[in-house]
């Protein structure tokens, strides 16, 4: 029996995600030279929506939100901080921004672009911390890139 493909990433997301999310990465990569990845595990289990490694090896993560019940069901936010120099959410234009909170960088995204609404607080990621995350995003990427390149059975 041949083993079946996993599911592409973007079928975990909403159409509306989507569109923001390619927003976002469009926006980081174009405005701050951040190389971005979608769908990143890390090393606590959690499964960030993007993550952008910028010019001085600076990470980024962003959460997306794309509805209301979106935000109000995900309590695990707090535990990407960790993991990263920059946080913010985005959300489409549509969302309120005002349910978003006040202590969190802020980006509203269409599939076309992106851009801040509230500025990402600077955080202090740990210098083993970040080769790890580093050495792990080296590897994701050349996966995927395999992936591509590769995409029968092992």
């Amino acid at each position: 029996m041949t083993p079946q493909p996993s599911p592409p990433i973007d079928a975990r997301q909403s159409p509306t995600a989507l569109k923001v999310q390619r927003g976002v990465m469009r926006f980081l990569h174009q405005q701050h030279n951040y190389c971005c990845f979608a769908e990143v595990s890390l090393p606590n289990s959690r499964r960030c929506d993007i993550l952008g490694v910028g010019p001085k090896g600076e990470i980024w993560i962003v959460e997306i939100k794309s509805s209301l019940e979106d935000y109000r069901i995900d309590n695990k936010w707090p535990e990407y901080k960790e993991f990263c120099d920059l946080f913010s959410f985005a959300k489409p234009p549509e969302l309120n921004a005002e349910i978003f909170p006040v202590s969190e960088g802020l980006i509203v995204a269409d599939g076309h672009g992106a851009q801040v609404l509230r500025p990402a607080q600077k955080l202090s990621l740990a210098p083993a911390r970040r080769k790890a995350l580093t050495l792990r995003l080296a590897r994701l990427g050349a996966t995927r890139m395999h992936d591509i390149m590769d995409p029968g059975p092992a």
